[in-house]
C-alpha cells in the first residue's frame, strides 16, 4: 500500500483538518495513567500525515500493529520553563531513535526527525498546553493485514499528548525482583522499544503491584540485573555509580545517557558493567532513570531497605537537583537539551 499524498507533504507547515470555531473545538478524550487515574488527552493529534481532532485518530481492528505488536514507540517530556514557556526535552534525539529503531521492523516513513519535532510543537500549540506534558509518538504497521511479515506493509506515525507530572514517586520506591526474565536481544530486541515486547514489562509490573510494590526489577538470561519494567537502573557504592551495559539486554535510554553525563559533570565516577542481584541489597543507593520516571530513588528492594538508616541519598539527591534545574531551563549548560515550543 502506498503512503497517502498528505503524508508526503509534511514540512514546517503541518496539514490539518478544516478549522472549526471555538464552540465546535474537538472534544477532549482521556487515557489511563500509571496510577489508574484518567488523564485528559490533548484535543489534537498527528495521524496519517496531518493534525486531526484526537477522536478522529482511529485505526481498523485489522491493523497489523494492533494484531501483532509491530510498532515502535517513544515517550517525550515537555516541561514548563522557569520563564513561563514550554520546552520539549531531547525531542530530536527521541525522534532519531524512533526512526532508527523502525529499521528493526523494516519500517519507513517520509517524515524526518526535524519535521516530527516541528509537527509536535505545532500540535502542542493547538492543544494550548498549560502544564508539564508527555508526548507519545508511535511508528506502526498500519496495513489491514494478518500476515506474518514486515515488508510490503504500509507504515505510519501517530503522535498525541497529555498532561503528566511524576509518573512514579521520585522520593523512594518500594520495588521487588521479578520472576519474569528480561526479553533477550536474540528473541525480541530490548533496545528497539517494540510495542509487542512490552508484554514482558506488563507481566513483571503487574505481579509487583499485586504484591504491594511500586515497580519490578528484571534479570537477564545470564542472571544479571537488566532494568526495571520501563526504566534504566543505577547503583551507588562508596560514591561510584554503576549501570548495566547495553549488552545486558537494557534499553539505550536517552535519560540514562543524560544521567551518566550529569554524574560525571558533578565529579562522580560512572561504570557501565554487569550488576549482580546481591549488589543491590548491599548498595548505598539505587535509583531509576527514564523519560517517565525521571530520576527516582529506590527505598527498598524485596523489603530490604537500601543503604544505612539515616544516611540519606546524597548522590541521587544531587543528580535530581541538577536534572530538574536543567529540564526547567535553569542551567544554561544544558540548554541544548531543550527545544522551546513557541507560542504556548
Amino acid at each position: 500500500m502506498s503512503v497517502p499524498t498528505e503524508a508526503r507533504r509534511v514540512g514546517t507547515k503541518v496539514p490539518a483538518a478544516e478549522p472549526k470555531p471555538a464552540s465546535a473545538a474537538p472534544k477532549a478524550s482521556s487515557a489511563e495513567g500509571s496510577d489508574g487515574k484518567r488523564l485528559a488527552v490533548g484535543d489534537w493529534a498527528y495521524f496519517e500525515g496531518r493534525l486531526v481532532p484526537f477522536g478522529e485518530a482511529t485505526v481498523s481492528i485489522a491493523t497489523h500493529a494492533l494484531n501483532y505488536g509491530t510498532a515502535i514507540f517513544e515517550g517525550i517530556r515537555a516541561y514548563r520553563q522557569a520563564d513561563g514557556g514550554l520546552a520539549l526535552l531531547f525531542a530530536l534525539e527521541h525522534y532519531r531513535r524512533l526512526l532508527r529503531n523502525g529499521r528493526l521492523l523494516r519500517a519507513s516513513v517520509p517524515e524526518t526527525p526535524e519535521q516530527l519535532v516541528e509537527i509536535t510543537s505545532e500540535m502542542l500549540r493547538r492543544n494550548g498546553a498549560v502544564a508539564d506534558l508527555y508526548v507519545r509518538p508511535l511508528l506502526y504497521k498500519s496495513a489491514p493485514s494478518i500476515r506474518l511479515q514486515l515488508t510490503g506493509l504500509d507504515d505510519r506515525i501517530s503522535i498525541f499528548s497529555f498532561p503528566l507530572g511524576d509518573y512514579v514517586p521520585t522520593e523512594g520506591l518500594r520495588v521487588a525482583m521479578s520472576a519474569w526474565q528480561r526479553v533477550n536481544d536474540n528473541a525480541v530486541p530490548a533496545r528497539g522499544k517494540i510495542t509487542g515486547s512490552y508484554v514482558n514489562a506488563c507481566l513483571a509490573v503487574e505481579d509487583a503491584k499485586a504484591g504491594g510494590y511500586s515497580e519490578a526489577l528484571l534479570l537477564n538470561a545470564d542472571g544479571h540485573v537488566a532494568e526495571a519494567s520501563s526504566a534504566n537502573l543505577f547503583v551507588v557504592r562508596e560514591g561510584v555509580l554503576a549501570t548495566p551495559p547495553l549488552s545486558d539486554d537494557v534499553l539505550p535510554g536517552i535519560t540514562r545517557t543524560c544521567v551518566i553525563g550529569l554524574a560525571r559533570d558533578l565529579g562522580y565516577e560512572v561504570e557501565e558493567r554487569s550488576v549482580d542481584r546481591t549488589e543491590l541489597y548491599a548498595a548505598d543507593e539505587v535509583f531509576l532513570s527514564g523519560t517517565g520516571v525521571q530520576i527516582a530513588a529506590i527505598a527498598s528492594i524485596d523489603d530490604r531497605p537500601v543503604g544505612e538508616p539515616g544516611s540519606g541519598l546524597p548522590v541521587t539527591t544531587a543528580l535530581q537537583k541538577a536534572y530538574f534545574a536543567a529540564v526547567r531551563g535553569l542551567d544554561p549548560r544544558y540548554a541544548h537539551w531543550l527545544t522551546p515550543v513557541e507560542g504556548v
